[in-house]
C-alpha cells in the first residue's frame, strides 16, 4: 500500500481495522496470506468451542457484511479492492474450514488449497473478480474461492487422503 492511499485508513477505525484483517493486510509482501493466517485463530476457536450452527452463522455474517466493510474501506481509500483489504480472505477461509475436523492437516490443506483458488482463481472466479465491483466484488470472488477449497476438502476427506 502506498503511503497517500495508507493516509486514508485508521487502525483506529473498527471498519479499517476488520477490513485490513486486524492490521494483517498490512504486510509489506503477500497481505493476502497473512490476511488468510489472520483468519486462523478464528477457524480454530470457532471449531473448537461452538457448535456447527454457530460456525455457520459466524460464517455467513462475516461474508454478508464483509460486502459492507469491504466497500467502505475501497471508498475510503480511493481504491477499488486495495491489496491490504483481507476481510475478504478472513472469509473465504472461513468457509473453506466449513463442517471440517480440525487437525493441523487440514487446516494446513484448507490453508493451501484456499490459496490455490485465491491466486489462481479459475473461472468463474476470474470472470466475477474483473467484471464485479464495489464490496460484493471484493468479496464474491474469495466467497467463491472458499467454496472451491472446501469441495477439494471434503474430497479429500472422503476418499481418505486427509
Amino acid at each position: 500500500m502506498d503511503k497517500q492511499i495508507r493516509s486514508r485508513v485508521s487502525l483506529l477505525n473498527p471498519v479499517h481495522f476488520l477490513a485490513l484483517g486486524f492490521g494483517s493486510g498490512l504486510a509489506a509482501k503477500m497481505p493476502g496470506t497473512f490476511g488468510t493466517l489472520a483468519a486462523l485463530p478464528l477457524v480454530v476457536l470457532l471449531s473448537l468451542y461452538s457448535s456447527f450452527n454457530i460456525y455457520l452463522i459466524v460464517t455467513i455474517l462475516s461474508s454478508v457484511v464483509g460486502i459492507w466493510i469491504c466497500g467502505k474501506a475501497a471508498d475510503d481509500m480511493g481504491v477499488h479492492d486495495d491489496s491490504s483489504i483481507v476481510w475478504d480472505e478472513l472469509a473465504g477461509m472461513l468457509i473453506t474450514m466449513l463442517a471440517v475436523p480440525l487437525s493441523w492437516q487440514t487446516l494446513l490443506a484448507g490453508f493451501l488449497l484456499f490459496r490455490f483458488f485465491d491466486i489462481i482463481k479459475p473461472w468463474p472466479i476470474s470472470y466475477l473478480d474483473k467484471h464485479v465491483h464495489g464490496g460484493f466484488g471484493i468479496m464474491i470472488d474469495d466467497v467463491l474461492a472458499g467454496l472451491f477449497a472446501l469441495v477439494c476438502l471434503h474430497l479429500c476427506l472422503v476418499f481418505g487422503w486427509l
